[in-house]
């Protein structure tokens, strides 16, 4: 039998979770989505929960949440409401569940799930994962590595944060013209390049999915490639978090 595990994403506009085969890293089912409230971690929190009740869930749990975590603790999450400064979110939630929890850097379960399943399978090196999405953000995989909570999205490019710069939301919900984004990404992942020397970048967020129809902005000299996993990234990486420790 498939080993499991249930991996949760919180995003800045959507909470997302689902079973994971770690075997084959994929979702067992569909994904369930609860929008993220909008007023504190509180509220994020019991989402979460209502996530893994939707399922049933018994067993170990992956939680990826967009800010820098340390030992289960979230140090910041600025594209969440409310304060969620040295929240304790994996044993508030371990005692909400009465189950394991692992939290991890969102950006970073993204990461070590296309490091492992998809585009950066068996890439020597350094590999640099960038999700573009509410926010922009990063996970550095060296040889299969994962150097956590990186945060490059807090980067500043002609003054200001990157992800203030060139975050998808500009399209999605700002309106921005794909072509005008789509040159301010290739600003970010030209720096981005500079300053790493990447053997391989791997392009992420929902908006990946368009990655064919703005690739020809994308004018970095590295290898750059679409995200396999997508959307399921997240999930993938927080399920593989519960069970190695990734965090």
């Amino acid at each position: 039998m498939a080993e499991q595990a249930f991996g949760v994403d919180i995003g800045g506009s959507g909470i997302k979770g689902a079973p994971v085969d770690l075997d084959r890293g994929e979702l067992t089912t569909e994904r369930h989505r609860i929008p993220t409230p909008k007023t504190g971690p509180t509220d994020v929190l019991e989402t979460v929960e209502a996530i893994v009740d939707h399922f049933g869930w018994d067993g170990p749990i992956g939680v990826a949440v967009p800010g820098v975590v340390l030992r289960g603790v979230v140090r910041s999450a600025v594209n969440l409401e409310g304060d969620w400064t040295d929240l304790h979110a994996s044993e508030r939630l371990q005692d909400h569940l009465g189950q394991p929890v692992a939290v991890i850097n969102d950006a970073d379960a993204a990461g070590i799930a296309e490091a492992r399943y998809g585009a950066g399978q068996d890439v020597e090196g350094l590999v640099l994962v960038l999700t573009f999405g509410t926010g922009i953000g990063s996970a550095l995989i060296n040889d299969g590595m994962l150097v956590p909570n990186t945060e490059f999205g807090h980067l500043y490019i002609h003054g200001e944060e990157t992800e203030q710069y060139a975050a998808a939301r500009l399209v999605e919900e700002e309106g921005m013209e794909l072509e005008k984004w789509a040159r301010r990404a290739n600003e970010v992942i030209e720096h981005f390049d500079y300053i790493f020397s990447p053997e391989l970048i791997i392009f992420g967020g929902g908006i990946s999915s368009e990655f064919a129809s703005f690739r020809r902005h994308l004018t970095v000299s590295t290898p750059i490639v679409p995200a396999e996993l997508r959307n399921g990234a997240g999930i993938v990486g927080a399920a593989m978090a519960s069970r190695t420790g990734d965090q």
